[in-house]
């Protein structure tokens, strides 16, 4: 081949994947995929995939498998997929969505092994959207052997060591998408909310220039975090009483929030401020 034709010769275009902000729009539980995936240490769920896909087929969606794995195939023929993963292609929806196809096709007892999807179907088209989302929160990674028969040498070691690192973790009952987490000394509360941006910092603000932004007297809202187009606030308990003590606090707090959301009236000048205050202190996670 000359020089000539080695120049008509172009390299072929990839599909560019389109940006979107809010990866599990449209799930069921999309506030509880945001927190496994990005705040959970330890917990499991199951979610059903669409008829079309394959019939009545459930998937355990884990916080993190062995080696941070995409997924499993086990010797029941159980197909388990994680979500804090080592990959990142770009869209965790799509990564998500390759890691159960490769799965339908896959040998019981393999792990899934995933590839760039590029612009491939999103986990939105592939998941029942009427499936129910009950997330387990585990003390540690013992579910790794859940109904194996044999859970001895590196198994029992990798996750005794993944174990050291786990912080204790509960999901508030009343309200969704909010977990207590104990971090060294200190508790936080961190609370995945569905709400557009915008709409919640002006909410947030109402609430914090008249002091009803707390879950008690001795909590504060500290700043939040912006994860998978949704904000996370975080409020830290000084009082150290657990998850049990603020599940009451919560449901009262989002039964002001909603108020608060509700109110179309213009922002006074406080209110501004507070709500500039709470955008600076933002920390974006993905």
């Amino acid at each position: 081949m000359g020089k000539r034709s080695r120049r008509r010769v172009k390299p072929q275009k990839t599909e560019r994947v389109p940006f979107r902000p809010r990866t599990f729009d449209g799930m069921p539980g999309e506030v509880d995929w945001v927190a496994l995936r990005e705040f959970v240490p330890a917990a499991t769920a199951s979610v059903r995939l669409r008829e079309s896909v394959a019939s009545e087929t459930d998937v355990k969606v884990c916080t993190l498998l062995p080696s941070a794995a995409a997924g499993l195939v086990r010797q029941d023929g159980e197909m388990w997929i994680g979500l804090q993963v080592n990959h990142n292609f770009g869209d965790p929806s799509r990564d998500l969505a390759r890691a159960v196809e490769v799965g339908l096709a896959t040998e019981p007892g393999t792990e899934i092994a995933v590839t760039d999807p590029g612009a491939g179907p999103l986990l939105q088209e592939l998941v029942d959207p009427d499936s129910a989302f009950d997330v387990t929160v585990h003390d540690g990674f013992d579910y790794w052997t859940e109904g194996a028969e044999d859970a001895g040498g590196a198994v029992a070691a990798a996750i005794e060591q993944a174990n050291e690192m786990v912080a204790p973790t509960e999901r508030l009952e009343g309200v969704d998408g909010a977990y207590w987490a104990s971090l060294g000394d200190r508790e936080y509360l961190r609370w995945v909310m569905p709400h557009d941006e915008d709409a919640l910092l002006s909410a947030l603000a109402r609430l914090h220039v008249v002091d009803a932004d707390r879950l008690a007297p001795s909590t504060r809202l500290i700043g939040s975090f912006r994860a998978h187009g949704l904000l996370v606030p975080v409020w830290e308990l000084e009082d150290r009483g657990g998850a049990e003590s603020i599940a009451e606090p919560a449901v009262r707090l989002r039964e002001r929030l909603d108020e608060a959301l509700a109110d179309a009236s213009p922002l006074t000048s406080e209110q501004r401020q507070a709500r500039n205050g709470l955008a600076s202190r933002q920390v974006t996670v993905r």
